[in-house]
């Protein structure tokens, strides 16, 4: 459904992606996991068709891209307008009733916030409400970049919950995290990434027991310490 070989980007001369290669396969949850600048943005960024690369091919299997559903960390909300017309806007563009995006609010649990204008949500809020504009046309593709970071236990449980039921449904689900339990919680597989390179690549617990880090939870994080030195915080 998702696949990348061999992509390099450059920007300002500096190689930030350096042959990264992997395949997402229909219907998976597929986590991108890596600290802040090692290049998971970028990724999204380049199979969402928002950036080039330099070198390397991508796809993403859809007959066209409205059947992608794209959550980036700037979340692109009009902050005059109330929740529910922010999601009614996008049902427009979309070619869905009304009725989907309230249940798309629904979903992420704002539907009291429906009236309220974007600018005085919480940064949590404007995060969920940012989930359900991405999710309000049923995608066949979802990308979501650090879904759940900012959110309480309890709302990104329900995130989670979410992702499960959209996966169930057959949306295949690209997320990127820097956090190693919900990774090994959610993903089927996960690609780990260090200053622009995967590093290690398959289901979490495969990882850990290719490095005999296997618990009775997968402890992805000391893989990636030990492959990379780097602490993840």
């Amino acid at each position: 459904m998702i696949s990348m070989t061999n992509v390099v980007k450059r920007f300002n001369g500096n190689t930030v992606l350096k042959d990264v290669s992997f395949e997402v396969k229909a219907g998976e949850i597929f986590g991108l996991l890596g600290p802040s600048g090692a290049g998971k943005t970028t990724i999204i960024n380049i199979l969402a068709k928002q950036l080039t690369a330099e070198g390397g091919t991508h796809t993403v299997a859809v007959d066209d891209f409205t059947q992608v559903g794209l959550m980036l960390e700037e979340d692109g909300l009009y902050g005059r307008l109330s929740a529910m017309q922010n999601l009614n806007l996008f049902a427009g563009i979309y070619g869905v009733g009304k009725a989907k995006a309230e249940e798309a609010l629904a979903s992420v649990g704002l539907i009291d916030a429906a009236k309220r204008p974007v600018a005085k949500l919480s940064k949590g809020m404007r995060q969920r409400l940012a989930l359900a504009r991405a999710i309000l046309h049923s995608p066949k593709v979802l990308f979501l970049d650090e879904p759940t970071a900012n959110l309480d236990p309890n709302t990104a449980r329900g995130i989670h919950k979410l992702v499960f039921a959209l996966r169930d449904e057959g949306t295949t689900v690209f997320l990127t995290t820097h956090n190693m339990e919900e990774a090994v919680n959610l993903c089927n597989n996960v690609a780990l990434l260090h200053k622009g390179e995967i590093v290690e690549y398959g289901a979490p617990k495969e990882i850990c027991e290719r490095h005999d880090s296997f618990k009775t939870v997968p402890d992805l994080e000391s893989v990636f310490v030990k492959l990379t030195g780097v602490v993840l915080e």
